[in-house]
């Protein structure tokens, strides 16, 4: 059996590593406990958030065990990696209900059945009792300052000021590696390579407060071409929740994916084989489309269901055939939508007033059969209490207008 960390790099999952030959001996000798960690910023995890749970998923059907944890103690800091001002500070009631939120979600990707069944832990167990002058007798002289201000989790945040709050996060989260490893012997953690300051802190503490061997292994970051994070449209982040985000609404921001990242994406956030992948992306013009149709629904399937990704299947063909009874729907409050540059930006997927305004232009636009030319036209289909709203031909919804 090949080592789950050459399969991991196939898929383009692997990014970094500390001591990476020790770490696939420790893969071929044993079952390792690993952990991945959530910070509770939300009531629901979003796509930034996917690949960590697919590598939890991919771990653990390879046969190891994970621990998946939610920050409910580093959640009332706040991680300044990737930032350049301070997270807003979050009441404990928010990080509670948001914990809850999140462990629901995490349930669909990993068993908690079974020998290396998935164990949810939750840092303020451990953190919310931790005596301050004791955690800083126990790690601090473990850690130096000159190399963790050295970070570009801290460097990019000189020019605002970094506060002594935030400061405390990189050691916390070390500390919860160190507290894992002791209590559950867990090895190795996993995350995204913007943690990767953070995971090597912690490896570091082990080794040198236990003397034990610790792993961290770090994935790439969903990003766009530009190199900018993806995850977020024009109306937000993409939500795993399906009251925040639809399953309709996560299936069409994948069907879209830029055609150089349908390859990428396919490898990394779905379970095909990788025989099939190279097949169904070697071509490089409109027949990329298939693929992009087959990476959309995969998602879906896997965050909500086969039987939801199936319905929505059916919505979607229901829409480009003028079924009206079984299309997209999407409800509205009347008061939501003042003129048609309203419904596009908010339906449409236009960024701005500006790229509407090129729609409308290009006579993209049409409510039920009539094509929209005026950037001022105040849709007085809505007093029917319904309308069909096109964009182009690939985006087709019933609106229904809420009183």
């Amino acid at each position: 059996m090949s080592n789950i960390i050459e399969e991991l790099k196939e898929r383009g999952l692997v990014k970094q590593v500390i001591f990476e030959e020790e770490l696939k001996e420790l893969f071929d000798k044993q079952k390792v406990s690993f952990y991945v960690g959530f910070d509770p910023t939300a009531d629901s995890l979003h796509v930034g958030h996917f690949t960590t749970l697919l590598m939890a998923s991919r771990l653990q059907k390879a046969g190891h065990k994970p621990y998946i944890l939610v920050g409910g103690g580093t959640g009332l800091i706040g991680d300044p990696s990737g930032r350049t001002d301070m997270r807003p500070m979050m009441t404990k009631e928010q990080v509670a209900n948001n914990v809850e939120s999140i462990k629901k979600q995490c349930e669909k990707f990993v068993s908690f059945e079974g020998e290396n069944g998935a164990v949810l832990v939750n840092n303020a167990d451990w953190l919310a009792t931790l005596n301050y002058i004791d955690f800083i007798r126990e790690v601090g002289g473990n850690l130096s300052v000159n190399k963790m201000l050295s970070y570009d989790a801290f460097k990019t945040r000189f020019e605002r000021g970094l506060s002594f709050l935030e400061f405390n996060y990189m050691p916390m989260q070390a500390y919860d590696f160190y507290h894992l490893y002791k209590t559950y012997n867990v090895q190795l953690e996993v995350g995204g390579d913007d943690q990767w300051a953070n995971m090597i802190e912690g490896a570091e503490l082990i080794r040198r407060k236990l003397k034990k061997s610790a792993f961290a292994l770090t994935f790439p970051l969903l990003t766009k071409p530009d190199g900018s994070k993806m995850g977020k449209t024009a109306g937000g982040a993409i939500w795993l929740d399906p009251q925040k985000t639809t399953p309709i609404q996560m299936y069409q921001f994948f069907r879209n994916v830029d055609d150089c990242l349908v390859e990428k994406e396919l490898r990394m956030f779905t379970y095909l084989p990788l025989e099939e992948i190279k097949e169904l992306t070697q071509f490089k013009d409109e027949r990329i489309n298939k693929a992009k149709e087959i990476l959309a629904y995969e998602i879906v399937k896997i965050v909500h269901g086969k039987n939801v990704a199936d319905e929505t299947i059916e919505q979607i063909k229901a829409s480009f055939a003028g079924d009206t009874q079984n299309m997209i729907e999407e409800e509205l409050n009347a008061s939501e939508i003042k003129t048609i540059l309203d419904l596009v930006v908010k339906f449409g997927e236009a960024k701005s007033n500006g790229e509407a305004r090129r729609l409308i232009d290009g006579r993209a636009i049409k409510i039920n059969d009539r094509i929209i030319d005026n950037y001022f036209d105040e849709i007085p289909e809505k007093v029917d209490g319904e309308f069909v709203f096109h964009k182009g031909k690939k985006l087709h919804l019933k609106i229904k207008i809420k009183a």
